[in-house]
């Protein structure tokens, strides 16, 4: 039960109390049902009688029970082209790196990989605590192709477009697809697990290979930086200094603000920061890949 819930079931109970001990003083008559309706008419109203906490915490209970409410927005577009109903999806070709033909996957104990097998990936979620109640809003994914860095991202606008989601995500991998992660193994993979099973289709990443980066980072630079997020291993293997970017923190509030009718505009930076997350996973695996082996 929330904090909310408990502090407005007690102060019902103690109003519910002050009732009673009154009711002790002075004897109830019972009143025929017109005379009730005009003592209601004439007796003051009965918010009046109520204590301001409770009266505030009963107009925020009715709140909650509405819903959030925002005022329409009409800056509602989210790029890309609609696959499905409420299923958006963007692609980019860009120039980014040039990768051997076969990468050395040494340093994350790994055999080596041909550059073709390897997808990177990853999510936008709801938030970060995992479970069932967790979904990704936004999936992310890159590998080179033709000779230049692709990169291909999923939004959903709506909660019942998620089985499309994850529908198209699967048609990405193929069987000796190798992907390419920054804590994906803990936690990316886990929740697109769980949400394939919960939509009742077949997993699609159990059997893949999985390269995450952030466990040879820590190996390597683990005391030497302040941490090991990617923004850090970006900044100090790269030099890749984001600038206006909206913390990952803040996505989930981005994507929900966008369902009730409020403004795309953080749910672009949302899709911004997730196309630089992808471009940093390929730039960090080269940047490993070379690194004398130990």
């Amino acid at each position: 039960m929330s904090a909310l819930a408990t502090k407005l079931r007690q102060l019902r109970a103690d109003a519910g109390q002050t009732s009673s001990i009154a009711s002790a003083r002075s004897p109830i008559t019972v009143l025929p049902e017109r005379s009730a309706a005009k003592s209601k008419d004439t007796s003051p109203s009965t918010h009046k009688t109520l204590s301001p906490d409770l009266r505030r915490l009963l107009q925020r209970h009715a709140q909650l029970k509405r819903g959030p409410a925002y005022l329409a927005s009409n800056d509602r577009d989210v790029p890309g082209i609609e696959l499905s109903p409420g299923l958006r999806y963007t692609e980019a070709n860009v120039d980014w790196l040039a990768p051997p033909d076969i990468v050395d996957a040494a340093f994350a104990r790994m055999e080596s990989i041909h550059h073709r097998r390897l997808l990177h990936f990853d999510t936008e979620t709801t938030g970060l605590a995992g479970g069932t109640g967790t979904r990704a809003f936004m999936i992310g994914a890159a590998d080179w192709h033709d000779g230049r860095f692709r990169i291909r991202q999923l939004t959903i606008t709506s909660m019942a477009a998620e089985t499309a989601m994850l529908r198209t995500f699967a048609s990405w991998l193929a069987d000796d697809t190798v992907l390419v992660s920054y804590n994906g193994k803990c936690y990316d993979s886990p929740l697109l697990k769980t949400r394939y099973r919960l939509a009742r289709l077949p997993d699609p990443l159990t059997g893949l290979g999985h390269l995450d980066l952030l466990h040879p980072v820590r190996r390597h630079w683990k005391g030497q930086w302040e941490n090991c997020r990617l923004a850090t291993a970006e900044r100090e293997l790269l030099g890749v200094v984001r600038e206006d970017d909206l913390p990952g923190s803040e996505a989930p509030a981005a994507w929900l603000t966008y369902l009730r009718g409020g403004s795309a505009r953080n749910l672009r930076r949302v899709l911004a920061h997730n196309n630089q997350d992808l471009k940093s996973l390929a730039g960090v695996l080269l940047y490993m890949a070379r690194l004398p082996h130990q």
